[in-house]
């Protein structure tokens, strides 16, 4: 504040508030006055489509003094689960196919945690050799194999079996796989016999999951 006495020129400074809410400040300029923006997003979305974090802005209460905002974050990674069941008798052998129901879409680019429980029942009458019940994950979008992920859930051979006989077996067809942008992964089994002759071939995807695990 500028003012004239007795023909000069004086520069009044003005009293500051002490109060803990006033941001004012005094500058070798003049008066500081603080512009501030809070921008963030609503709770319980996500900051982009791309990002496993959720951000959270509160705002203070009206007429709070001073006022203050709070701003959290919680991970949030996508996730889902399938599950299906597979006749193998009507496959030819040494063929991928498909297990019905047990397909998930990975909905965003990023590195996932993929995880079949699978489960493999085979029958025989008489010797058979190398029964084999194979499952592996499949990218349909990719058309790849998903990598790592290939497991021998039955290798059976029982040359002097008589009658009617059956094994079941378990394994977990996984892998950490990254995709670019959203994917559709699939369990597929497969069977295969050297010797002998096989019935009730069954291929059984209990649990099929994705976890997403990194951006």
């Amino acid at each position: 504040m500028a003012g004239n006495c007795c023909g000069g020129s004086v520069r009044v400074q003005p009293r500051l508030d002490p109060a803990a809410c006033n941001a004012l400040q005094q500058g070798a300029g003049g008066l500081l006055v603080p512009s501030t923006e809070v921008a963030g997003i609503a709770p319980g979305t996500a900051v982009g489509t791309e990002r496993s974090v959720d951000v959270d802005v509160t705002a203070p209460a009206a007429g709070a003094c001073p006022e203050t905002w709070t701003v959290g974050a919680r991970l949030t990674p996508v996730s889902g689960q399938a599950s299906g069941a597979l006749s193998l008798e009507p496959a030819p052998a040494n063929t991928w196919t498909p297990v019905p129901g047990a397909t998930l879409l990975l909905p965003e680019a990023g590195i996932y945690e993929l995880v079949a429980d699978v489960q493999g029942s085979i029958g025989w009458g008489g010797g058979v050799t190398n029964a084999i019940i194979d499952a592996h994950l499949f990218d349909v979008t990719a058309g790849v194999e998903v990598p790592t992920s290939a497991r021998r859930v039955i290798l059976f051979t029982d040359t002097s079996a008589e009658g009617t006989n059956g094994i079941q077996a378990n394994a977990s067809a996984s892998a950490l796989y990254q995709v670019a942008a959203p994917a559709t992964i699939r369990v597929e089994g497969s069977w295969r016999l050297d010797a002998g002759s096989s019935v009730s071939k069954v291929l059984w995807a209990h649990n099929f999951r994705y976890r997403k695990v990194s951006d």
